[in-house]
This record gives structure tokens, sequence and C-alpha cells, in this order.
């Protein structure tokens, strides 16, 4: 086994360094979240660190870059309290990875990439049309995280969307039947497959 030190990644180059320790923490929760900024300008970025908070009441977080790297989203998001996000799938990984590029905020990102936007009469932000999981959230807290400029955002889901019905009779949702792919690093993308379901943990 290898001993990398804390002396030794800080001596790496920052792009390499980036690569590893966003490797590191492991496979992750990708999503396309949309907003519209109060100049009715859509917005649509690539997020992946994304995390369950609670199911009661059903709360979804996700971490936001400092503002000076990645403004667009986290401003739409304090200007009009409501986002969604909209689950990746292989027909549309290439236009969703472009999201990642520094638009200008006047830019709508859905025609710079070339994916269409789907509107609801109950939501004010666009959800991906092609996207096959797509939820809407309103805002809970943006909570800062001063050691590295960057903020947890929190929301409440309103509601959820799936091209199909493929709920487990428990509640489970199997992603893998609605080829959602997930995340590593800065720029991999994978499919993944379930290794099994177990009982729930008791003493």
């Amino acid at each position: 086994m290898i001993t990398i030190t804390k002396a030794s990644i800080q001596s790496w180059d920052r792009f390499y360094r980036a690569n590893f320790i966003n490797s590191l923490s492991g496979f992750k929760s990708v999503c396309l979240i949309g907003t519209k900024s109060n100049d009715g300008i859509p917005n649509l970025a690539i997020f992946s660190n994304i995390v369950h908070l609670g199911a009661d009441p059903a709360m979804i977080g996700f971490i936001n870059r400092p503002k000076a790297a990645a403004p667009d989203t986290i401003r739409n998001i304090e200007e009009t309290g409501v986002y969604t996000m909209n689950h990746i799938h292989p027909g549309i990984i290439e236009q969703a990875h472009q999201t990642s590029a520094k638009y200008d905020a006047s830019v709508n990102e859905f025609e710079a990439v070339g994916l269409d936007m789907l509107w609801r009469e109950d939501c004010i932000a666009p959800f991906v049309k092609d996207s096959h999981i797509q939820y809407q959230l309103s805002l809970s807290e943006i909570i800062p995280i001063p050691s590295n400029g960057t903020f947890l955002v929190t929301g409440y889901i309103e509601s959820v969307y799936l091209e199909k019905d493929d709920r487990e009779a428990d509640g489970f949702l199997p992603l893998e039947k609605y080829q959602s792919i997930t995340s590593l690093g800065i720029d991999g993308y994978y499919l993944a497959e379930r290794v099994m379901r177990l009982a729930y943990a008791r003493p």
C-alpha cells in the first residue's frame, strides 16, 4: 500500500490535485440544475455534489462553488427561491458536461448546449425535457462554508416527475432502470449496476 501525505498533495500541480481529490471522495450523484433569473434568462448547470438531507420533510442539498467561480445558479436561486434537478442519462452526457463551461449570465445554456426546456405551470424554473427523472425544489437555506468559500444550498422537494413508474413495492427507486448516470472526479461519467439490496440492519 502506498502512502500519500498532505505535504505531497499540496506539492502537486493544481489540476492533478483536483482530479485526485475529486476522485477520492467516490462516485457521486450528478444532476442538471435548472433556474431562471429575475430578468427571465434560463440557466442550466451540472452539479455533482448532491446529497439527500432527509425524507420528512423531503430535502435535497448541493454544494455550490465560490460565487466568483459559479455565480449564476446560486444567484437565481437566491432571487426566485425555485429550481429544478434533472437526472442525466447516456444520451445527453456531452450536452450536460458542456454546461460546466463559464457562459456569460446573459446566455441561455439550454440553447448553447442543445437541450430542450420543459416548462410546467406551477414552476417558474425550467426542466430538462429529455431527462428521465426531474424534480422541483424550493429554497430552504443557503449555508456558507467559510473555510473554502463554498455554499451548502438546501431545498424542499415540491414535485417529482418520472418518465415511467419503476418504483419497487417499498418505494425504492431503481435508478439503473432510468439509466441515471453517476460521476467520478471532474469529468468521468458512469452507469451504475445494482449489486444487492439487504434487509434493514438490527443489532
